[in-house]
């Protein structure tokens, strides 16, 4: 269909509603979405063609008058705008066009197709940005509730935002939020005295959904799968569900906070899950808060940490992890790393002198690998972590057996400047590789950083680092920074 012309053949004055197709954006059964120029303003605008075939159903067709009946209806600068509806009368094709705006930017999931993954912050960027665009559906009389929300009905433009934007958000910008494809949409009035049809995608949608039953909350959990998708990688149908609710915790790795809202999001019971998109959007502000009320103040269950404070003084005393079985592949490639070094420098030093000196000493770097590699096991293994603090100075000691190492050296009291918590997150290498960043939390004194977790640490679980952030923050009166 590349180069035709579309136009409402029945109009009164057909050529001022010409669109020329320039590209094929989207086909399946029944429907084709193009890309045209609208030969009058010679802007480009997205043509949706139902056509009438040997598959045709006449749901399709309710859907389609439904949809532009919405389209025309809606005023939001994140939804496409209504532009033309007419019948469609080519001897290569037969059926209706349905003519909106075209907004240049990308789905979701070509994003994700093109190996991008999003952070925390980013992903609440994009929930908030949605949920503003739900409020605003879900608050028409009737309210309009759109069915099919997934990565692939949301754009994301790059292009600049309003100043009016940029006074409502902080921080980095992840760009201005779509909503589009109102294929699927439904009024409150259309489900009334009729029969129900079931549309929207597997994985994506609510159990009422499957039933005929659509309601304002069946949109919050279509955005929760959504982003469930975009912070573990996984179709939300491939991820594993107990009692028909998705368990990505162990996949995802997220700060408390956020997995206690996406489970509200994607509950399955109707009766439990959040209602409202402004009760979402208030949750989700509540825990996107950057200061110590937004974590954990409790000790976690079941945590070893000894955690002593007064006045005067404060003292965390961390058990060693102890026996993992992830120690064991590291170990015995240790054990064959720092044997080969071995027979290395024996076999170097026995040569005749001065000729084995030289070889000798290109083994030390070896060696240096092989020493950090046992180190990562046997501190873990049975290294215990002492972090003081009084009125004086900041000490942070690992314990080994009867040796101390201090890391860094003491500093001063008053130098402590800064508080950070950094939540478990995703890395990806130029392979594409997913690996997984530990949590971490950071006490700055000057140029010195006091680190307990992280990768090679013995804290592993985000609630314990968020206790003793929340303890710290509390008694050295420093809010803390997220990032």
């Amino acid at each position: 269909m590349i180069g035709e012309i579309l136009g409402d053949v029945c109009g009164q004055d057909a050529s001022r509603l010409d669109y020329e197709v320039k590209q094929l954006l989207g086909k399946k059964a029944g429907r084709r979405t193009l890309l045209a120029r609208d030969r009058v303003t010679d802007e480009l605008v997205v043509v949706k063609l139902l056509s009438f075939g040997s598959d045709f159903e006449w749901d399709d067709l309710k859907l389609f008058e439904r949809e532009a009946e919405t389209l025309k209806s809606l005023s939001h600068p994140s939804i496409p705008r209504y532009l033309d509806y007419f019948e469609v009368s080519l001897p290569t094709i037969k059926g209706f066009a349905l003519v909106q705006s075209y907004i240049p930017a990308q789905t979701l999931e070509q994003y994700l197709q093109t190996g991008r993954t999003f952070t925390e912050v980013e992903v609440k960027q994009l929930a908030k940005a949605v949920l503003e665009i739900l409020i605003y559906l879900h608050g028409l009389h009737p309210p309009v509730i759109h069915r099919d929300l997934k990565p692939s009905n949301i754009l994301l433009g790059v292009d600049a935002p309003s100043a009016a934007c940029r006074r409502h958000r902080s921080g980095n910008n992840i760009g201005q939020v779509y909503l589009v494809d109102f294929g699927s949409v439904q009024t409150v009035l259309a489900t009334e005295g009729g029969t129900r049809t079931v549309v929207g995608t597997y994985g994506y949608m609510p159990q009422e959904q499957f039933g005929g039953r659509t309601v304002a909350a069946s949109d919050l959990y279509s955005l929760g799968t959504t982003l469930i998708y975009l912070l573990t990688g996984t179709h939300p149908a491939d991820l594993p569900q107990k009692d028909f609710r998705i368990q990505f915790e162990q996949t995802a790795h997220l700060s408390p906070g956020l997995t206690r809202w996406l489970k509200a999001m994607t509950e399955p019971s109707l009766e439990k899950r959040l209602s409202s998109a402004s009760e979402a959007l208030k949750a989700l502000d509540n825990f996107q808060l950057p200061n110590s009320s937004a974590l954990a103040v409790d000790k976690p269950a079941g945590s070893k940490i000894q955690l002593n404070k007064n006045a005067d003084s404060l003292e965390i005393i961390i058990p060693p992890v102890g026996f993992h079985p992830a120690m064991i592949f590291t170990g015995l490639f240790a054990i064959a790393w720092n044997s080969f070094i071995l027979f290395w420098t024996i076999g170097a030093l026995s040569a005749p002198f001065p000729i084995n000196i030289p070889f000798a000493l290109f083994s030390l770097p070896f060696w240096g690998a092989g020493f950090f590699m046992l180190t990562g096991i046997i501190f873990p293994w049975f290294a215990r972590i002492h972090l003081s603090l009084n009125q004086e100075q900041i000490t942070l000691i690992w314990e080994l057996f009867a040796l101390k190492f201090y890391r860094p050296r003491p500093s001063s009291r008053q130098s402590i400047t800064k508080l950070v918590y950094i939540p478990q997150h995703f890395t990806k290498d130029s392979e594409g590789s997913r690996s997984v960043v530990a949590p971490q939390l950071d006490i700055w004194a000057g140029v010195r950083k006091y680190q307990i977790g992280g990768n090679g640490g013995t804290i592993k679980s985000e609630a314990e680092l968020e206790w003793l952030a929340h303890e710290l923050s509390d008694w050295l009166g420093i809010p803390i920074t997220r990032e």
